[in-house]
């Protein structure tokens, strides 16, 4: 949703409102501006409305809506009269209607938000949902939409009359997290809500925002009930035959999978019935019409159209989700994304989450009753039970994970292939896994990354909690495969870097370094600190890997290595001293003979080691590899009579870099558990509403504009930023008044673009005294500038009062289509630029986040005290950093702001020069949750 109101003309229909958002239940609606011709659907909604919500949305009787009032509250200007319905269809229309437009006349309304404003910044609001969807959370989505479309239109404050006995409404009101006021005055509570979000409002819509999407993957994963939909089978032809349409194999093979899930029950429309040994018969039908009862997910495997019809057909079983094999969709070019677009309105209408298009199906895996197992998928051999969740997009990564996990017998809790992740993505998978007691583990294949904020605002809370691996498509992560709907980002590379780190997800070079990673994580303990025990079967072995681990971070504690002949009792006393309380965190066992065969005693004192003491191992031994019932030992706390598979095992790799790289990647991730991440940033003294109006103001009527100096410094000083004084000036004369205004001594600076900061270029004076000084240094200026770059000697010249002497940084901000808000921060200076010695953040950011941005540049020995030089006010720089990430988090159309220099001295953080632009914003994370699509 815009963040501005620019261009918004009275009566455009606002298309960029519409939205499919996922309700409390996990269930999907659609959200959009009323219609003249919702008159119709309109009057249903209010007609099947019981007498009580009638009287509490309009306080007396009312059977039906008057014409007046139809045409009163279907034609609206969407700016100072708006109203949002949720949409469903209607029961009994016809599925088949090609046009969308006559589609929708066929829609029910189960929803409706609406405001007319009453003053500047205010507006009354009104809400009314239908009977048979409360309890959904469809009026909180409402308000949270309603109240976006309020701030884009100069909307402030929200004020309602809402009767007392109407607590479902005063509840939406009070638990949205807005600042809200109530008070009774005749019979009435009146209700005003300050509609700036607060760090409660955000809160409070990031938890439903996880419950729904937590529910909605329950819907999926946890389905008791499956539809599969194929393009059915000629006569005397078999679904595997050569020249076989592939969506036919596609649904051949998916039926293989569903029929070994034992407690699914399997219906199959035009997919043919034929059962591998060992399957449960499905149950066939001959259309979808013909299917019983309600079923929880669908599989379809059908060309781009006739998957459309079927998802369309799906309303009436109420299913949960579907599962889309089939591609021909986004990947095709702008006809196909135009399909696929379609698929989603028309799968989220109905009240279906999308996996797909082009997926590789789904499975969780289970033995118990309460965790039913389901394989929709397109896998032949079905993966081992165990903690780890996997998620890929593509299929053909799918493929090779699943084959990757097998070969290393790592089990798995659950899966899901997104394909062309129009819809589901890994974001909702970490929603789930969140309260997912199976899985303990999260891997993350992404080849794009569609909503970068929201990730990271995921995947930090869940890698709290659980250990979160991702490989990104390349080391950018801006790859965007075929089918893939990503907006574009100009963002630095590093940008997904700092991301990730900020996240606290571990980052894998692959898919084999995240396997490596996992194994680990499922069958070992989290060390408890860096220090690390060498044990080896040669000397030359012991340095490699000691090498390995210096490189790795870690710090080599003891080192031993253990010749091919020795002892039984020396093997002992070796893995005794190595696992000796405090003789280290963790364990590197390299085993690679020369000669003789290699010796089980070895592997089997070591899993026994380890297990009782809980010290994190890894192994490289000479003919194992991932997970082997040689390295594995009883868990200690295992009781008499305990599950014959409750077995720690030590995980092997091929060689030792690999041990090590993995171990590494798991420390490191244990130390950011135990440090503190800090808190968000909230810097005293910033007047956002005072900013926002501001920027509106500045932008009405305009796709873009460059703030002039006072405009600029007016912004800066609504988040406690103070910009020093500067005077523009011409002349020598002009030049002397503006320096006494201002304050000896002064600094002489040339505004070309370009010359503003090169004092090696003649474009910078400082340290000028007086009169005489000032204009000899006027003159002098001109005449430099003019031979450097022909035309500077005619632009205007500034003048400002000296800071105390100090380190100059720059402190930037852009808004990006991807990222959002990219907050970055160097010292100044040619050298600085050139070997990019800039750290970046993405807001929001924590205290800590801010100072891990100062001192992480190469450059920052500089501020505390470097060569003997002062120990600066590295704390008033923290705060000038912390106001601009939170003036970039709270305005959208902020594209780039620049602070530069920002000259930090003994006591102070000075901000010497400011550039700001604005433009009109569409943030891919607003303040109101929405699917993609």
């Amino acid at each position: 949703m815009s963040g501005g109101a620019a261009g918004q003309g009275p009566d455009r229909y606002p298309v960029e409102w519409e939205a499919d958002v996922v309700l409390r239940d996990g269930t999907t609606t659609h959200v959009r501006p009323i219609r003249p011709e919702d008159a119709d659907a309109l009057q249903r909604f209010h007609v099947g409305q019981s007498e009580r919500s009638t009287y509490l949305r309009f306080f007396a009787p009312m059977e039906r809506l008057s014409e007046r009032d139809l045409e009163r509250f279907t034609r609206v200007d969407h700016v100072d009269r708006v109203a949002l319905v949720a949409v469903r269809p209607r029961d009994g229309a016809d599925a088949g209607t090609p046009d969308a437009r006559a589609r929708e006349a066929q829609e029910d309304i189960i929803g409706v938000a609406r405001f007319d404003r009453t003053g500047t910044s205010e507006a009354e609001v009104a809400f009314n949902i239908a009977d048979s969807a409360q309890g959904r959370g469809l009026g909180s989505v409402l308000l949270e939409h309603v109240a976006a479309a309020a701030r884009e239109r100069g909307v402030r404050r929200f004020t309602a009359e809402v009767l007392p006995q109407n607590g479902k409404m005063l509840a939406v009101f009070r638990e949205a997290g807005y600042d809200v006021r109530q008070q009774m005055d005749d019979g009435f509570v009146q209700v005003s809500v300050d509609l700036d979000p607060t760090e409660r409002s955000r809160a409070v819509m990031a938890d439903r925002e996880h419950r729904a999407e937590a529910r909605s993957m329950q819907g999926l994963l946890g389905a008791t009930s499956v539809v599969l939909v194929g393009p059915g089978v000629p006569p005397g032809d078999g679904p595997d035959h050569d020249g076989a349409p592939l969506d036919r194999v596609l649904a051949h093979r998916a039926l293989a999978a569903l029929v070994r899930s034992p407690d699914v029950t399997v219906h199959v429309v035009g997919a043919g019935a034929d059962v591998p040994d060992g399957g449960a018969a499905p149950r066939t039908h001959a259309t979808l019409a013909d299917v019983p009862g309600l079923v929880d997910l669908a599989v379809v495997a059908l060309p781009p159209p006739e998957a459309i019809d079927a998802v369309r057909q799906l309303a009436r079983l109420e299913v949960r989700g579907v599962v889309v094999l089939s591609a021909g969709f986004a990947e095709t070019g702008p006809e196909g994304l135009a399909l696929q677009r379609e698929l989603l309105r028309v799968a989220h209408t109905a009240g279906l989450r999308v996996v797909g298009p082009a997926s590789y199906g789904l499975l969780r895996t289970g033995e118990a009753r309460e965790r039913p197992a389901i394989a929709a998928t397109l896998a032949e051999d079905l993966p081992l039970p165990g903690v780890v969740g996997l998620f890929s997009q593509s299929a053909p990564m799918a493929v090779t994970l699943l084959a990757t996990t097998a070969r290393r017998g790592l089990g798995v809790s659950s899966f899901l292939s997104a394909g062309h992740r129009a819809d589901v993505s890994g974001n909702d998978l970490m929603q789930y896994w969140q309260d997912d007691a199976a899985t303990q583990v999260v891997c993350l294949y992404l080849e794009s990354i569609g909503n970068p904020r929201k990730f990271s605002r995921i995947a930090r809370r869940l890698a709290s909690v659980k250990p979160v691996v991702v490989v990104t498509a390349g080391r950018s992560g801006q790859v965007v495969p075929p089918g893939h709907a990503v907006r574009s980002t100009r963002a630095p590379r590093r940008t997904l870097e700092e991301m990730l780190r900020q996240s606290g997800v571990i980052r894998a070079e692959n898919t084999h370094h995240m396997i490596d990673i996992a194994q680990l994580l499922a069958h070992q303990p989290l060390p408890r600190g860096r220090r690390v025990g060498i044990l080896a079967s040669s000397a030359s072995l012991a340095a490699l890997v000691a090498e390995a681990s210096s490189s790795a971070g870690l710090v080599v504690a003891r080192s031993d290595f253990l010749p091919e002949d020795a002892s039984s009792d020396e093997l002992a006393a070796t893995v005794d001293a190595l696992y000796a309380p405090d003789a280290c965190d963790v364990v590197v066992v390299v085993q690679v003979p020369v000669v003789h065969p290699r010796r089980e005693d070895v592997s089997r004192a070591v899993a026994l080691a380890a297990a009782r003491t809980g010290r994190t191992t890894v192994a490289s031994m000479l003919g194992l590899h991932g997970l082997t019932d040689e390295l594995a030992a009883p868990a200690p706390d295992v009781p008499d009579g305990g599950a014959p598979d409750a077995l720690l095992r030590v995980p092997a790799y091929s060689t030792p870099e690999d041990a090590v790289a993995a171990l590494g990647a798991v420390v490191r991730y244990a130390r950011w558990r135990e440090a503190d991440h800090g808190a968000p940033v909230r810097p005293a003294g910033v007047d956002a509403g005072r900013a926002r109006a501001l920027v509106e103001g500045a932008l009405a009527g305009r796709d873009a504009v460059d703030l002039d100096p006072a405009t600029t410094a007016d912004l800066l000083a609504c988040y406690g930023v103070r910009l020093w004084p500067a005077r523009w000036v011409r002349t020598a004369d002009e030049a002397v008044e503006a320096a006494r205004e201002v304050g000896w001594p002064v600094a002489l600076k040339s505004t070309a673009a370009g010359l503003r900061h090169r004092a090696d270029l003649g474009g910078v004076r400082l340290d000028i005294a007086d009169e005489t000084e000032l204009r000899s240094d006027v003159a002098q200026m001109r005449e430099a500038l003019a031979a450097v770059l022909p035309g500077a000697a005619d632009q205007p010249l500034e003048v400002q009062a000296m800071a105390d002497a100090g380190v100059a940084c720059v402190v930037r901000s852009t808004e990006d289509q991807l990222f959002g808000p990219v907050v970055s921060f160097g010292l100044a200076g040619d050298a600085v630029d050139l070997l990019g010695d800039v750290a970046y953040g993405v807001p929001p950011l924590t205290d800590v986040d801010v100072a891990a941005m100062v001192r992480s540049v190469r450059a920052a020995p500089r501020l505390f005290g470097y060569m003997g030089t002062h120990v600066v006010a590295t704390a008033a720089l923290e705060d000038v950093l912390a106001r601009v990430s939170v003036l970039a988090d709270d305005l959208p159309e902020v594209r780039s702001l620049e602070l530069y220099p920002v000259v930090v001295s003994e006591h102070e953080a000075a901000v010497l020069s400011a550039r700001v632009t604005l433009a009109d914003a569409q943030r891919a994370d607003a303040l109101r949750r929405a699917l993609p699509g």
